[in-house]
């Protein structure tokens, strides 16, 4: 659902060399159940912000330090880093010459063909972007950490992690009612067409919360999506962005 979507720290590939295979998700979709994507709650190890950590990108290409290093810290391969840089560099205007400092705008990244039609892609932006007055704009690392969480090597926990951080539309650590309902509503749609009457809604969070809330505080943490996330088949697959 969230994949045509990163927030969380990189995480280095295990020992060999593979990450973990990636698995599923669901979300409350109307009728029961989970779709999900995940969250992000602390700057990625390997910077401290964009352009300010050890690894930014110097100039308007990459060298070969530094694209070892990004493939070391990400779950990309060389040609998927190239392929976003590329990209990302024709997102910039043409005169821009300080590629390591330059962040681009929220509506810009929202408007990519693989975000385009996804109803979380505002919520992406804002659980990926360092920026510091959080205006949702992507520096050329935080578009990579984007992609690598949404690849298909980033490993489960990544993945419903950054979802979780992306359905928290308040940013408080769990998913309360209004949360539920916004997620709902992004799925849905908020037309009238589409939108769930009143009773449906509380119907269906009602559900939500009897199937997920574990400790029964009225909201669901990020262990109890994390447990519901574990049984749904399909949610790695499905949490995902495919240049």
């Amino acid at each position: 659902i969230l994949g045509s979507g990163r927030e969380l720290q990189l995480r280095r590939r295990p020992a060999g060399g593979t990450a973990e295979p990636l698995s599923a998700a669901t979300l409350p979709a109307p009728g029961c159940g989970w779709r999900g994507a995940s969250t992000r709650s602390v700057p990625a190890p390997w910077r401290s912000g964009c352009g300010r950590g050890e690894m930014g990108a110097s100039a308007s290409h990459l060298s070969k330090e530094q694209l070892s290093e990004y493939q070391e810290l990400t779950f990309l391969t060389k040609q998927d880093i190239l392929h976003a840089h590329r990209l990302f560099k024709q997102l910039l205007s043409n005169d821009l010459t300080d590629f390591q400092h330059t962040r681009v705008p929220k509506s810009t990244i929202c408007e990519l063909p693989e975000l385009k039609a996804n109803p979380f892609r505002e919520r992406i932006c804002l659980v990926f972007s360092t920026a510091l007055d959080r205006d949702g704009s992507l520096c050329f690392e935080d578009f990579l950490d984007m992609l690598s969480a949404f690849s298909e090597s980033a490993t489960p926990e990544i993945k419903s992690h950054y979802a979780f951080r992306i359905f928290d539309f308040d940013d408080d650590g769990t998913l309360d009612r209004e949360d539920l309902k916004k997620l709902v509503n992004c799925l849905t749609g908020d037309t009238a067409d589409t939108q769930l009457s009143e009773a449906e809604m509380s119907q269906l969070i009602n559900n939500i919360l009897e199937e997920s809330d574990i400790d029964k505080d009225g909201t669901v943490n990020l262990s109890e999506f994390q447990h519901v996330i574990s049984r749904s088949a399909d949610f790695v697959s499905s949490f995902k962005i495919v240049l």
